[in-house]
């Protein structure tokens, strides 16, 4: 996931900690904004767009659950992780319930968070990806309708896919020759990821296979523990 230009707002108390975890985010190509209290940290949110906020939980004036509530209150979809010294149960639940995407726990490795951010922001950008409404796509020699379910190749009768064939091949041609996440598909395909919703996929990316084997330039990859990725090979591959 590509970090450069992406915003963050960081609400942290403690200054020394604070420079040193903006000047590590900085060396990770993100924008950085540091405000040292919840109160500020509002009105540096209202102020400016950002693609995800950093709050330590205990803060004066303003704690940083109070803070995270009032960013929902503007915006319901920019990603939220707390940073907090307690461990306690309650405070993790409270937490989530206050709209939190993620929970680090000090003291917390660098890399960790680095990674949890990398990977809340590759499933914003998937989810908002999957919410477009394009609904033809070429994808080798075949052609989808998404809106129709009619999937085609060269100048044969189209095949009408099931719901969830047509919806899962759709997903896989907005990713194209990039990584579909496994859990994006079974929460906007099957509204649950378990064990079962995952192996209802397995069956059905076996179906859509069955489909594209008659062109040798499309294939399925699977992506062990993260999900498919759908190839499409140009003629000078």
């Amino acid at each position: 996931m590509e970090t450069v230009n992406k915003k963050i707002l960081l609400v942290e108390d403690d200054p020394n900690f604070g420079i040193v975890l903006k000047d590590y985010l900085s060396m990770n190509d993100f924008d950085v904004v540091l405000a040292k209290n919840g109160m500020e940290g509002f009105e540096k949110f209202k102020k400016d767009n950002y693609d995800i906020c950093i709050l330590d939980v205990m803060m004066p004036y303003k704690d940083g659950f109070t803070l995270a509530k009032e960013i929902r209150e503007k915006n319901e979809n920019v990603p939220i992780v707390f940073l907090t010294a307690k461990t306690m149960k309650e405070d993790v639940l409270k937490g989530y319930k206050a709209g939190a995407d993620d929970y680090l726990n000090k003291p917390f490795d660098s890399e960790v968070l680095l990674m949890k951010l990398k990977a809340i922001l590759q499933r914003k950008a998937s989810s908002t990806l999957a919410d477009s409404r394009k609904f033809e796509f070429t994808i080798g020699e075949f052609q989808l309708n998404s809106k129709l379910r009619f999937l085609k190749f060269k100048d044969q009768e189209p095949v009408k896919l099931s719901p969830k064939e047509n919806e899962l091949l759709r997903l896989l041609a907005l990713h194209e020759n990039d990584l579909m996440p496994r859990e994006l598909a079974l929460t906007k395909i099957w509204r649950d990821d378990n064990y079962f919703t995952s192996r209802s996929m397995d069956v059905y990316i076996a179906k859509l296979r069955k489909y594209l084997k008659v062109d040798d330039s499309v294939e399925i990859l699977n992506i062990h523990g993260e999900g498919f990725r759908l190839v499409v090979k140009t003629a000078e591959e």
